[in-house]
């Protein structure tokens, strides 16, 4: 019994090693590449010889390189998706969790439809909608996409964590005479700061990597968001300054870490409860 326990335990180990192998090495050699000198990956290691932070003082070089007004561009847009997706995802979750009226039911199939259909399936109605509202290569437009494709997924996320919810409190804040904006306020939303917590989150990384979309929408070098500009780098014909890609795609994880330690306390328990209950 005994050898069998020790078996299972070696071999649990053994699957975790690996998967930690698979999901870390890609992450180290990227970082590695990014001190690696010269512009080519084909001699570069997870501990490069010569390490070189050349890469990171050329993309910080105002004369040289956009990378800090494209860096600002993804901040903007993810950022600006986040706060309006959480207020807009919070109102929409606490009406179809609090209030039953007509077409709710159908109002929830609806998003659980439109939640298994990407953005970028409609690539070119967005393209098309954009040209004609005027909203093409800017920012507003690009961040009116991602915030339409961020509600019905985290809309559903944050319904089933506000079901959790007893719905006593909000009778009880009614006796004392608050209003639907004072419970959803002070007493709902507080509680509900593990979700909100992963809705914010998911909304920031979506549109902060997001490639596809934004190199649709967005046409002028200045508009670009990170992921654009650094595939343009690489695309370039006599470019190829795959260090320097390298270089920058390590800074696009530093606010995406930033915010998951921020939220880190409340994103597990947001995640989980938010699909215990439909």
């Amino acid at each position: 019994m005994k050898k069998q326990k020790i078996i299972r335990l070696t071999l649990s180990y053994l699957v975790i090693g690996i998967m930690f192998a698979v999901i870390l090495y890609p992450v180290a050699w990227i970082i590695g590449s990014s001190f690696n000198p010269g512009q080519s990956l084909s001699g570069s290691s997870i501990i490069p010889k010569n390490a070189t932070l050349a890469h990171y003082k050329e993309l910080f070089n105002l004369e040289e390189s956009n990378y800090m007004l494209w860096y600002w561009n993804s901040l903007k847009v993810s950022l600006s998706t986040m706060a309006l997706t959480v207020c807009l995802v919070s109102l929409t979750a606490y009406a179809f969790s609090r209030y039953r009226f007509v077409g709710r039911k159908n109002g929830l199939m609806a998003f659980l439809v439109l939640q298994m259909i990407p953005n970028f399936a409609a690539l070119i109605a967005i393209f098309v909608l954009a040209l004609l509202t005027g909203l093409l290569d800017s920012h507003l437009g690009l961040i009116l996409v991602y915030v339409g494709g961020q509600i019905p997924m985290n809309t559903w996320l944050m319904k089933g964590y506000l079901d959790t919810i007893p719905k006593e409190l909000d009778e009880s804040a009614k006796i004392d005479g608050a209003g639907h904006l004072r419970i959803f306020l002070q007493i709902v939303m507080p509680l509900a700061k593990p979700i909100i917590a992963v809705v914010a989150l998911f909304s920031f990384i979506s549109p902060f990597a997001d490639f596809i979309i934004a190199s649709i929408l967005l046409r002028s070098e200045k508009m670009y968001t990170l992921p654009v500009a650094l595939y343009d780098m690489v695309a370039k014909q006599f470019g190829a300054e795959f260090t320097t890609f390298a270089a920058g795609s390590v800074l696009i994880a530093v606010p995406i870490a930033l915010l998951f330690l921020f939220f880190q306390k409340y994103f597990v328990s947001g995640l989980t409860a938010g699909g215990t209950k439909g």
